[in-house]
């Protein structure tokens, strides 16, 4: 549903949609590295936000850095020099849609799980988005969609690699349709080799399937 904030893992990106406004925000994120998977599939809140968060590593966080040889701190003061940035919204215990203090991992598999915003963006939202607002997770490599004038789209994204062995290898990870898309794809005026074509291309970009070809 178009409601609240939705992080779609497979694209990288979070979208808000401001209460009682036909507009929708959207912004990079980057998501948790393999192993420790940012959630999906979940619904939950903003519970609080804070300015100048505080970051207390976990026993696993200190014990991962410590095989590569580093030591964190106990705790990380809020500041410039936290991992977390200068701001951060909690939904649940264990996770936060937060900044960072390196512009780096925006679209990439960086965190424990959190989702990582850059400075101006995570500064936004915490302006922006009410304690409360919905938060959903999902999942979706695939969207589609069907204009007014009858034009249908298809964006694809490469999915998220589940396995070691996904991550490090060379060949596309499977996709498989949702219903919804489905029956957008399904028309009989869509052309199925543009599909295809979409699916193998993964390029994370919108391509008209019917019609005359107009990308955008």
């Amino acid at each position: 549903p178009r409601e609240g904030i939705v992080i779609n893992s497979a694209e990288m990106r979070l979208y808000y949609y401001p209460k009682g406004s036909k507009t929708v925000v959207v912004l990079p994120i980057g998501i948790g590295e393999l192993g420790k998977d940012t959630p999906i599939n979940w619904t939950t809140a903003v519970e609080r936000k804070k300015d100048g968060p505080t970051w207390t590593p976990t026993k696993g966080m200190h014990a991962d850095y410590a095989a590569r040889g580093e030591t964190l701190p106990a705790v990380f003061p809020p500041g410039p020099d936290n991992p977390m940035g200068l701001y951060a919204l909690y939904i649940g215990r264990l996770y936060a849609i937060h900044g960072t203090n390196a512009n780096f991992g925006i679209g990439l598999r960086v965190s424990h799980g959190c989702v990582r915003l850059r400075a101006d963006d995570i500064k936004w939202l915490y302006q922006n988005v009410p304690v409360g607002t919905r938060v959903q997770f999902v999942d979706q490599p695939v969207k589609a969609t069907v204009e007014p004038d009858g034009s249908r789209y298809v964006e694809v994204h490469n999915p998220l690699s589940t396995t070691e062995e996904q991550f490090n290898s060379r060949e596309l990870v499977p996709i498989t349709l949702n219903q919804a898309v489905s029956k957008v794809l399904v028309d009989a005026s869509v052309n199925q080799d543009q599909v295809n074509g979409a699916i193998q291309g993964r390029t994370g970009m919108p391509v008209k399937v019917n019609g005359v070809e107009n990308n955008i």
